[in-house]
């Protein structure tokens, strides 16, 4: 008796006493019960069950009495058939239980990787505004295409004018002014653009070179 109680763990359930039911799988089982349910919700269910009943019901209406083991009434045929409905309804109701379970986790997963979608869309929303109020005040690419054609075209001109004014002082010859009267030396000053006093002839202009 020492040893017994020696033996015995506080910190463990006893064994219940009495009958030990068998243990099984209940996820082997509910396998099990999936496939039956899909191969009895099938065409070939149907017709393969429909062939075994007429099959029945010619072998004990046309055989001889002394081999007919349902004669008229069917008795076996309708106990089978009892027995069939009885255990089919639980296991077509188990395979609805585990499809619902696997469409409840369907259904969780969906609506957080909904949630996470909206999340990440609104982040995305939030960025872009963000950007637009940022490269509000950017020049954009249409701007300085503009500006820089604006400025080409300018450059443009202004090298056009810079070679009218080169060819015009390479045309136009040197001269000097007439010495004045008092018999004084004047030093060569040459003619330039900005010059409106003479014409290219070295008179005034709208003089119409009459005296």
């Amino acid at each position: 008796m020492s040893e017994q109680r020696r033996t015995e763990r506080l910190d463990q359930p006893r064994e219940p006493r009495g009958v030990k039911l068998p243990r099984f799988d209940p996820e082997a089982f509910g396998r099990w019960s999936e496939g039956i349910a899909r191969g009895m919700g099938t065409a070939n269910f149907i017709v393969y069950m429909t062939v075994v009943i007429a099959a029945w019901f010619g072998w004990n209406t046309l055989a001889p009495a002394s081999l007919r083991f349902d004669p008229y009434t069917f008795t076996f045929l309708t106990l089978v058939l009892s027995l069939q409905a009885s255990y089919a309804a639980p296991l077509i109701l188990l395979a609805q239980n585990r499809q619902t379970d696997r469409d409840r986790v369907a259904l969780e997963e969906d609506r957080r990787r909904a949630t996470m979608q909206k999340a990440d869309t609104e982040y995305l929303a939030r960025e872009v505004a963000a950007l637009r109020i940022a490269l509000g005040e950017v020049a954009t690419r249409d701007f300085l295409r503009s500006e820089l054609a604006r400025l080409a075209e300018e450059l443009d001109e202004a090298a056009q004018r810079r070679q009218k004014l080169e060819r015009r002082q390479q045309e136009r010859p040197t001269q000097e002014r007439p010495p004045p009267r008092g018999g004084g030396a004047h030093l060569d000053e040459p003619l330039d653009e900005l010059d409106g006093d003479f014409a290219r002839g070295g008179r005034p202009e709208g003089s119409t070179g009459g005296r």
